[in-house]
C-alpha cells in the first residue's frame, strides 16, 4: 500500500513540475520578448524548481518500485 501511495506522489510530482516548467518557460520568453528582465528571472527559477520537482518525483517512483 505505501509503494502505491509513494508511486501516486511521484507521478503526482513529475506532472507538477512539467507544469512549473512550462510555465517558467513562458515567463522567461515573454520576458525576454518585452524586455522585462525581472520576469525573465522569475521564468527561469520557476524553471528550475519545476525540474526538481519532476526528478523527486521521477526518484519517488524509483523508490516505490524497487521495493
Amino acid at each position: 500500500m505505501a509503494d502505491k501511495d509513494l508511486n501516486q506522489a511521484g507521478a503526482e510530482n513529475q506532472i507538477k513540475g512539467v507544469g512549473k516548467d512550462v510555465k517558467g518557460r513562458v515567463k522567461d520568453a515573454v520576458g525576454g520578448l518585452t524586455g522585462d528582465n525581472s520576469l525573465q528571472a522569475e521564468g527561469k527559477i520557476d524553471r528550475v524548481k519545476g525540474k526538481v520537482q519532476e526528478k523527486f518525483g521521477e526518484a519517488q517512483q524509483d523508490i516505490a518500485n524497487e521495493e
